[in-house]
């Protein structure tokens, strides 16, 4: 799934969470030698976020997305719980996901994995255990690993950077990698910076990212940070858009609006990521109410034509 490419594949499994120039050049002309427009389109992912709003139950979700014609799907971990304990199948969901075509390329979840309390950590990682259970059953890959439980204060980052080699291990257990996800509003990890240093001294070979345009200006990153990163530290990229108003200092996850419709500047977003070799999935994520308020197909068939509009024009 995602740009399927074996000369991308080899590109990508030499990669570290830095890239040199060579890689990334080396990329970039694969990817131009294919030609323009999209006769190997990334492939697109929906966060379940996006149509939180209209509380569908996991399998309705699953059905939306494969209806608007996604690739991938990022369901929020309290759904498969609550679907399982409604008595529904993980197993048969696995299958229909399967029959579908579409692939569990993450999850969201909160654990407090970050943490500087020893008690709150220790149960945080019995959490992540369980949660990274509910994502394999249905075939999942990845989960999100947020500064849960630390966005008032600063942790130390290299302290951090045990704890995610403790995460990525007991991932390793589970089949399941988490993924390090910036949250611009907090005090820890808020900038593209800082979580690329806790994957690097994790010293793990599964340490990878999970950035978020609107986080990335939430948190004041640079945009052209991401081509210091490798494409292959990046399996998940959150694609959404900002409007020009409310003001940095102001704005907040419910104003994200559909690629494209914002300021945000998709277009180098998306010749960075391409240029550093990403493959992986785009995934939409907003909070919108007035998104909530629609209809759910709608809403991800609307944002589905918005990311591939954004995905032509950074071709262009």
């Amino acid at each position: 799934m995602g740009f399927k490419c074996s000369r991308r594949e080899i590109l990508t499994r030499a990669a570290g969470v830095t890239g040199g120039a060579l890689a990334a050049g080396a990329a970039a002309k694969a990817y131009a030698a294919e030609g323009p427009g999209e006769t190997h389109p990334p492939a697109y992912c929906l966060n379940t976020g996006t149509i939180r709003g209209q509380n569908l139950t996991l399998d309705k979700e699953i059905e939306v997305a494969a209806k608007a014609g996604y690739q991938g799907i990022e369901p929020w971990v309290g759904s498969i719980d609550q679907y399982a304990r409604a008595g529904g199948s993980l197993k048969d969901l696995a299958k229909r996901l399967g029959d579908l075509g579409l692939s569990v390329e993450s999850a969201i979840s909160f654990f407090e994995w970050i943490v500087d309390d020893d008690e709150r950590r220790a149960k945080a990682l019995e959490r992540a255990k369980r949660d990274m259970d509910l994502v394999a059953r249905i075939g999942g890959k990845r989960i999100a690993a947020p500064p849960a439980g630390a966005t008032g204060q600063a942790v130390d980052l290299l302290r951090a950077a045990d704890r995610y080699r403790v995460l990525l291990e007991l991932g390793g257990q589970m089949g399941v990698v988490p993924q390090l996800e910036i949250w611009g509003a907090s005090k820890t990890l808020a900038r593209l910076g800082e979580a690329a240093m806790v994957a690097m001294e994790s010293g793990h070979p599964k340490a990878c990212l999970l950035p978020d345009v609107f986080h990335m200006y939430k948190g004041g990153s640079s945009f052209e940070g991401l081509r210091l990163l490798s494409g292959g530290a990046i399996h998940v990229f959150h694609l959404n858009d900002y409007p020009a108003t409310p003001p940095l200092d102001k704005i907040t996850d419910g104003d994200r609006v559909y690629p494209g419709d914002g300021v945000a500047p998709l277009r180098a977003i998306l010749r960075s990521l391409r240029d550093i070799g990403f493959r992986g999935m785009l995934s939409l994520e907003l909070f919108n109410r007035d998104c909530w308020k629609l209809d759910a197909l709608t809403v991800a068939s609307t944002g589905l034509e918005k990311m591939k509009a954004v995905v032509r024009k950074s071709l262009a």
